[in-house]
């Protein structure tokens, strides 16, 4: 089953959009221009009937947490492809319809989530959907649940068999690409590594975020880079000392 030619967005609390995301929709348009284009807010989308996850952050208007799940009830219901408003084309998706999912890396261990594709009733991400529909965002303790929807995916799609490598692979049906492809801003430094390849870019906007979610975005990049420099020092030291010496003295330096 293919994916079908509509393009999902969301934009909830009502706030005029920002010069970034009028002109990342005006290259949907532009390079999709016989995909329907639906946005996604407070007049058809209830979220009231939504799970308490959805209710919690809309209610606390944090918008971002609310369209975590709005994009994943959309596409698994409709089918079609999830932009976040910050996602420029540059070439067009439909090359990329004939799979049943595809996305791409943000870094060469995470799963993006700021472009998502999907046919209708697609399973890993019904799966990924029902990860909200016993979730709570509001903690016991009265703060906010705010992890991120990539480490959710992403470690749904290891347990499936993902290997974070960065490089294109398919798992259960679901096609992931490297980075160059629909993320090539670095989400560390920002940067661009724009190639011949590049199909879209996340440009990580983060003026509509609230500041406790632009806090989120610094701690997710501080976060990110650490697993980058631990996994170019774990390809070091074992192609330097073999894995087992590795980890023998790992396991010594720990016990100390």
């Amino acid at each position: 089953m293919s994916v079908p030619k509509i393009i999902h967005y969301c934009w909830f609390g009502g706030n005029p959009k920002p010069k970034l995301a009028e002109k990342c929709i005006k290259s949907w348009k532009k390079f999709c221009p016989d995909y329907q284009i639906i946005e996604w807010n407070e007049e058809n989308f209830d979220v009231s009937a939504a799970p308490e996850y959805v209710c919690q952050a809309y209610a606390a208007k944090r918008w971002a947490f609310v369209t975590d799940y709005v994009r994943l009830k959309a596409m698994t219901e409709m089918g079609g492809i999830y932009m976040d408003t910050d996602v420029e084309l540059v070439k067009p998706l439909t090359p990329f319809l004939a799979h049943d999912a595809f996305a791409g890396f943000e870094t060469d261990a995470s799963v993006q989530t700021g472009l998502l594709a999907c046919c209708p009733g697609f399973p890993l991400f019904q799966e990924f959907l029902q990860h909200y529909d016993s979730a709570s965002f509001v903690k016991p303790d009265g703060t906010h649940d705010v992890t991120t929807n990539v480490s959710v995916l992403t470690s749904l799609c290891r347990e499936h068999g993902l290997v974070p490598n960065g490089k294109f692979q398919v798992v259960d049906g679901f096609a992931v690409y490297p980075k160059e492809v629909f993320c090539p801003v670095d989400f560390d430094t920002e940067q661009l590594h724009r190639t011949r390849k590049t199909v879209a870019i996340h440009w990580f906007a983060s003026s509509w975020k609230t500041e406790e979610e632009r806090r989120l975005l610094e701690a997710e990049r501080a976060r990110l880079h650490y697993e980058k420099v631990s996994a170019a020092r774990y390809a070091f030291f074992t192609k330097l000392l073999g894995e087992k010496t590795y980890h023998k003295l790992k396991a010594l330096f720990l016990k100390r």
